[in-house]
């Protein structure tokens, strides 16, 4: 069915982006919601979602076991507004560290930088608006100039910064987000970047190329002779230290992807290529809608890790995966997280001890390894 008739008008380029702005939606633990959960979601993936929220609130966050905790974030979930679940499990100490998109990210950047995106309809004429300057994710719709103001941000930021060498994913965000709440005062309620800086948690890219700011470290080493670069060996390096170095481990996984295998991968590289057994998640929780027969669950089942050093083999019962939609399963996940009595920790803060962490790596490494290579 045409999105219009023949002849019919369509719509301006101002009633398009007509629909209500998107906002972070900041979970407050409300009551209801656990009560539903607890006592509603008794069956099928209602209760692998139940399941998940108990593993992450009575085990993961419980101060006796000193959990470091990884959240990864696949899929348009910024741009969806679940941005603001993020900020409330960082400020809150209940995330340790981040490994996102590098979409993620740059869709943040709207919100700290006060641009709107709007909701609308999937059920649009693209053609139509790509001939009006909108910019289209699914039901999500904004003007194309917020992309372009927001890689201008970007660029002149990298000029600010002025490093000129190699640099973790981390340590980009770090300073992307410092940069955010110096120029936007405040800005640390609404995007993920600024709060993360702001709370010492270190967020990684595991395809730094794959997103707009990728593409703008790639034009300002180009255009301006600059010898930075997004070094991937700092970043696998930085996060086998944060996980050789935590008592316990586990993650919630939001979708799949990079993001997942990029955390996961982390046991297997300190037993397999540095000879140092850790052992794999003693906890491990992941909302995802794709199914293992075809392949695209990246890193499989917790079962299947197992298998692979990523899931320590005697905690499965401390693993769930619950089939859903993130955009509706995780905010209903944060409200009962938030609503626990395990709903603050203080922050490891965990951005400045990368160095300290991978010199710890570096000596116990060499340790284990009885060949030089």
């Amino acid at each position: 069915m045409p999105y219009r008739a023949p002849g019919s008008p369509g719509k301006s380029r101002k009633q398009i982006l007509s629909g209500k702005p998107i906002r972070y939606y900041r979970p407050t633990g409300s009551a209801d919601i656990r009560r539903l959960i607890d006592e509603g979601f008794q069956a099928f993936n209602a209760a692998r979602l139940g399941e998940a929220c108990r593993i992450f609130s009575d085990k993961m966050l419980a101060p006796e076991n000193d959990t470091t905790i990884a959240l990864t974030v696949a899929g348009a979930l910024t741009p969806a507004g679940l941005g603001g679940c993020m900020i409330e499990l960082m400020e809150r100490g209940l995330v340790d560290f981040v490994i996102s998109t590098g979409a993620n990210l740059y869709h943040d950047l709207h919100y700290a930088l006060n641009f709107t995106l709007h909701r609308g309809s999937p059920f649009v004429d693209d053609v139509d608006l790509y001939e009006k300057g909108v910019i289209r994710i699914y039901d999500v719709l904004f003007p194309a100039q917020v992309l372009l103001d927001t890689d201008t941000y970007v660029r002149e930021f990298l000029v600010r910064w002025g490093v000129d060498g190699p640099v973790s994913t981390a340590e980009l965000h770090y300073a992307l987000g410092r940069d955010l709440l110096e120029r936007q005062p405040g800005c640390e309620a609404y995007s993920v970047l600024a709060a993360a800086a702001a709370a010492g948690v270190p967020i990684y890219t595991s395809s730094p190329g794959d997103s707009s700011i990728g593409m703008n470290v790639a034009f300002h080493e180009l255009m301006n002779d600059s010898r930075l670069m997004v070094d991937p060996n700092k970043d696998v390096n930085e996060v086998c230290a944060t996980i050789l170095a935590g008592k316990r481990n586990g993650c919630v996984i939001l979708g799949g992807g990079s993001p997942k295998n990029f955390y996961l991968q982390g046991q297997p590289t300190l037993w397999e290529v540095y000879g140092i057994p850790k052992g794999g998640n003693e906890y491990f929780i992941q909302i995802t809608t794709d199914s293992v027969v075809w392949g695209g669950l990246s890193g499989a089942t917790p079962a299947e890790a197992v298998s692979w050093g990523k899931v320590n083999p005697g905690v499965l019962p401390d693993t769930c995966v619950a089939y859903c939609d993130s955009t509706i399963a995780f905010p209903l996940f944060c409200e009962y997280a938030v609503g626990s009595t395990n709903n603050r920790r203080p922050r490891k803060e965990l951005v400045h001890k990368r160095d300290e962490l991978v010199a710890r790596l570096r000596d116990e490494a060499k340790g284990a390894r009885k060949d030089p290579l």
